[in-house]
């Protein structure tokens, strides 16, 4: 049992990373450590794990036994509490240059325990460009014994120079059979339900965790891939459209309504809300207001990148809906990701040609693209929905 045991169908991956890890120990003893540097770039399609990989690298850099699972280091890296351990991930649209200057003051500290200090970055491809300008020149002049994991989707989303920097760890989609025993033997679900949600989630581990223990999940998806037999006319394409961006906006509420109070009643207390006693009012105290204005804007910042990321997950289960009746039209011997869906998979490639598939299919990633560039949400879904009736 290692830290790497959770990385799924990552064989490749997980051997580049266990010598690095092994190396980082001789590091640690005074040796030369071939094959550890201190930036790495760890990148993927959604669901291959990107920061699973990173934080269990994290584990093995700071577990004296490189990552044995067991241990309190590997444990509390795993849970998030390990003190030479900072992750961050951008809760907006981006991460700032502010953001960034920050954190590269917080990694230039030494690490508490000896062996390394680690920075896990999320979602790096986020950065700003200023943010990216800053980020590299943390990465060119590290302090010692400090070392960046950076994750994102492609290399090609950061810039040149910092992946020039950077040791690339590429991560594949896992096979539906592998995920599927994930989800049978760990979470104990059973085989066949186990094997609809790694078919249905195409690889992706969390999403097919999901759709295996929630039935809520399960629901959305139906609603979801219902949608290209309900549009026979324009006013079921503005009311489809409605409805999707409605449920993405109620997500995003979901999702946030908590942490937001939270947050803001954290605040409130530190500048003094409510407190008595001589030279005190129950207000905010000055400079109050601006942080709780900051504050606001970035829960609106991270609102609004909720919805966006459940309207493109929406917009991606569609595009493996088309994907499917493509694969009919063919007659492609390949797993259908909705197989669940036969019968409407065989009616609409029945009703259409592939041509017309494939003009859905462009409609939807010209959508995703709009929406990226922040256009109106109904606007950008209620076009797409008129090119898909």
């Amino acid at each position: 049992m290692t830290v790497f045991d959770d990385l799924v169908g990552q064989d490749q991956a997980v051997a580049v990373l266990s010598r690095a890890a092994t190396a980082a120990g001789e590091v640690v003893a005074g040796g030369r450590g071939a094959g550890m540097t201190h930036a790495w770039l760890f990148t993927g399609p959604p669901g291959a794990g990107r920061e699973d990989a990173a934080r269990a690298f994290a584990a093995a850099l700071l577990c004296p036994d490189a990552g044995c699972g067991h241990c309190d280091q590997c444990h509390q890296v795993l849970i998030g509490s390990h003190p030479d351990l900072e992750a961050v991930r951008p809760e907006g649209l981006s991460y700032s240059v502010k953001q960034t200057r920050e954190l590269i003051l917080r990694a230039a500290g030494a690490p508490t325990q000896g062996r390394w200090r680690v920075i896990l970055f999320e979602d790096a491809d986020r950065a700003t460009e200023s943010a990216a300008n800053a980020l590299l020149k943390a990465i060119e002049e590290p302090p010692p014994r400090t070392v960046w994991l950076l994750c994102s989707p492609a290399p090609d989303d950061l810039m040149i120079t910092i992946r020039s920097r950077c040791r690339l760890v590429t991560l594949t989609t896992p096979g539906t059979e592998a995920v599927a025993r994930v989800l049978s033997t760990r979470d104990g679900v059973p085989w066949e339900t186990a094997a609809f949600a790694a078919r249905a989630a195409q690889g992706h581990i969390s999403r097919a965790r999901a759709l295996a223990l929630d039935d809520a999940a399960r629901q959305r998806r139906e609603a979801v891939l219902g949608i290209p037999r309900s549009l026979t006319g324009v006013g079921e394409c503005v009311s489809a459209a409605e409805r999707l961006v409605k449920t993405a906006e109620e997500e995003a509420a979901a999702a946030t309504a908590a942490l937001n109070d939270n947050e803001t009643a954290e605040l409130r207390r530190i500048y003094g809300e409510g407190s008595t006693g001589k030279g005190l009012n129950r207000g905010l105290v000055r400079g109050g207001a601006g942080a709780l204005k900051e504050l606001e804007d970035r829960q609106k910042s991270r609102a609004t990148r909720i919805k966006r990321d459940s309207l493109d997950a929406a917009l991606l289960e569609l595009v493996s809906f088309y994907r499917d009746v493509l694969a009919v039209q063919f007659g492609a011997g390949v797993e259908l990701a909705n197989d669940d869906l036969r019968f409407d998979l065989d009616q609409l490639a029945k009703k259409s040609t592939p041509e017309e598939t494939l003009r859905r299919i462009d409609a939807i990633m010209q959508c995703r693209e709009r929406l990226a560039a922040n256009v109106n949400p109904q606007i950008a879904v209620e076009a797409m929905m008129l090119a898909l009736r």
